[in-house]
């Protein structure tokens, strides 16, 4: 019987933040994958193990999260100021499809350390000990990054003690400094507002801060849907219906926001935009068995992610909540405590994370010059992935 053989592709599996992914060099990809298109979209889904009806990616090196089917292309930058270009697509489980309408912020803090083993940032720009700057490109959503990688020795240093809640083992700290996540030309809040009266057919109607900050996010309040806003995954991952109504609450606000014309269309649009819903501080037993006080955190949020509550904190979704907690009246500013606030410390399912905002405001318009936190990252693996040379 016929058959074709197996291709092999160079690829990298890292981990940046609490995200797992596959990192390849765009000139490591077939010809017809390094443009964007079908054939890129086919690859990258057979790489991952996707679609699988079973949810499992077990013929793939997805690991049946939306935190782990993750993949990234990069390529030097052609973008003046930049070293970088940085490519992501959120590849869906259980649907032939991959999303390219966000970014992710976790896979960032890997996203310097590929580019200096690849020889894609000049060595002149890289020392043998210290910190390596690494001006990066987001490619999806045209925005800047700067992520501070160390080295020690001329290469990336990835061990080290820093702990990071999502994470079992500590590494190496890189600073992630995502530049201007809102352009001067683009409307922050997308409905002219800091608190909407979101109606949702069938649902009901909620208080939402809409925001596009990182990526676009619909904040709720907690104790609107019915929740305390201290929840684990399977409180809310174990509940269909739960499930089925955040993403009806998901669709309406990307139609608010203007992101799709029509409810129908959030379908093919997953990774963005996020739910999340956010409450005051108060304890809770964190998913590792780690106690969270009170008075170790500002608020509590929780996010969806690929229609799941996320087990710790997006990236992206982080800086939405460090933008907003620093603008007074948002519904993320006021569960904080409101007031004026440069940083904030959020508790997830996960543990803690602490993330700072520079906001000002002109004219009535509010803008951020850029949202700062500490992430981790590490090769996990790296050589050849394979696939059917006819998948693609």
């Amino acid at each position: 019987m016929a058959h074709v053989p197996q291709i092999k592709i160079p690829a990298t599996y890292m981990r940046g933040g609490t995200s797992k992914g596959m990192f390849f060099s765009l000139t490591d990809l077939p010809e017809s994958a390094q443009v964007a298109g079908e054939a890129r979209d086919n690859l990258l889904l057979r790489v991952i193990g996707s679609p699988d009806p079973y949810g499992k990616q077990t013929d793939g090196m997805g690991g049946a999260t939306s935190s782990t089917s993750k993949t990234v292309i990069l390529s030097k930058s052609n973008e003046p100021g930049h070293d970088v270009d940085y490519l992501f697509g959120q590849v869906s489980i259980d649907k032939p499809f991959v999303d390219w309408s966000g970014n992710c912020g976790n896979l960032t803090a890997a996203v310097g350390a590929f580019a200096i083993s690849k020889g894609l940032v000049d060595a002149d720009r890289i020392p043998d000990n210290g910190i390596a700057t690494v001006r990066i490109w987001q490619a999806n959503i045209k925005k800047t990054i700067v992520a501070q990688v160390p080295m020690t020795d001329g290469e990336v240093q990835e061990t080290g003690d820093f702990e990071l809640d999502g994470v079992t083992f500590p590494a190496a700290e890189v600073q992630v400094e995502f530049m201007s996540p809102v352009d001067a030309s683009e409307a922050m809040f997308p409905t002219g507002n800091l608190v909407d009266d979101l109606e949702v057919a069938g649902v009901g109607t909620f208080k939402a801060t809409m925001i596009n900050a990182g990526i676009p996010t619909v904040f709720l309040n907690a104790a609107d849907i019915g929740y305390t806003g201290t929840e684990l995954q399977e409180a809310i991952n174990g509940d269909p219906a739960a499930l089925e109504r955040f993403e009806t609450i998901r669709a309406h606000g990307a139609v608010a926001m203007g992101l799709i014309e029509k409810i129908e269309e959030a379908a093919a649009r997953q990774h963005t935009p996020k739910v999340a819903f956010v409450s005051g501080a108060a304890e809770y037993t964190s998913s590792s068995g780690k106690e969270i006080k009170s008075d170790d955190i500002d608020l509590n949020v929780r996010a969806l992610s690929m229609g799941k509550l996320h087990h710790a904190m997006m990236g992206t979704a982080a800086v939405a909540i460090g933008t907003a907690s620093a603008i007074p009246g948002t519904l993320v500013n006021l569960a904080a405590g409101g007031g004026d606030r440069e940083a904030v410390t959020f508790g997830h399912p996960s543990g803690t994370l602490k993330v700072g905002a520079e906001a000002s405001q002109e004219g009535g318009d509010w803008t951020v010059n850029k949202v700062v936190m500490s992430r981790s990252a590490r090769v996990l693996m790296e050589g050849w992935v394979r696939i059917p040379g006819d998948s693609f």
